[in-house]
């Protein structure tokens, strides 16, 4: 780890306390690293569309066909990456903390799942859910017909869409509310390739951050949270999270020999 931003992060010297309750919030950032492109980074036939064209609930109830080719074409994308290092260093934390760690992310691709991760909280959906935008019951893609689009929903009728937050919808108040509470509640509040301009995400490490949790922020670029925190590195999730958790693994062990001894 030669760069400044690493070496700084070697200087860090995490306590018990801190490792109370670990709160981390994922953004595209994290996926980018799996060769994920982010949300606007379209190229090809859909560079032609903005993803606020297609994203709405106006665009699917005019041309459900165009944004459900445009949906099948982001999860083929998807379905070629694989989960990198920060993804599965989060897997191994959560193991370490059991019971005190919680994962947010603003991702809908599902790496965090495919890495190993269970009970994250999702503000935006899941691309590979199906919804039925009439009774709002959940299908898996083997009981649906996608040879015509959009899939017909098995049970009303209704046409089947991604499971997805879009634009001009408001996110799932429950998992919002939960997801609030985690970060006034955190010790530690790790916000890992997030811009900090998507609302209410953005809020997040926050609120966190004034009630009293340690605030890291790893992100390529400045954000708007990066001057308040405690400590921001500009260098990528794969390479920090591991170090991370190695730090919380040694405290660990550190605490458990005290009290054996």
């Amino acid at each position: 780890m030669s760069s400044p931003e690493l070496t700084e992060l070697e200087r860090l010297r995490l306590t018990p306390g801190h490792i109370e309750r670990v709160v981390v919030l994922t953004g595209a950032g994290i996926s980018a690293e799996s060769g994920i492109p982010t949300f606007r980074a379209v190229d090809g036939y859909w560079s032609r569309y903005r993803p606020e064209d297609l994203a709405t609930p106006e665009a699917f109830a005019q041309n459900p066909q165009v944004v459900w080719e445009w949906y099948l074409a982001r999860r083929h994308t998807i379905a070629q990456a694989d989960p990198n290092a920060g993804h599965y260093a989060l897997v191994e934390m959560d193991k370490l903390l059991s019971g005190q760690f919680t994962l947010i992310t603003q991702n809908v691709d599902g790496l965090h799942q495919r890495a190993g991760s269970h009970d994250l909280f999702e503000l935006h959906g899941n691309i590979f859910i199906n919804r039925c935008s009439l009774c709002s019951r959940r299908f898996s893609d083997e009981v649906l017909n996608f040879q015509e689009l959009p899939p017909v929903c098995p049970s009303c009728r209704g046409a089947i869409r991604p499971d997805v937050v879009w634009f001009g919808e408001n996110l799932n108040i429950s998992t919002v509310e939960d997801a609030f509470t985690r970060a006034r509640e955190a010790t530690l509040f790790l916000s890992i390739g997030t811009s900090s301009v998507v609302h209410p995400a953005a809020t997040l490490p926050i609120v966190a951050a004034e009630n009293g949790a340690f605030l890291i922020e790893v992100n390529p670029e400045l954000t708007p949270i990066s001057e308040g925190a405690d400590l921001s590195l500009r260098a990528p999730a794969s390479r920090v999270l591991p170090r991370i958790t190695e730090m919380i693994r040694t405290i660990l062990t550190s605490t458990a020999s005290k009290k054996l001894s």
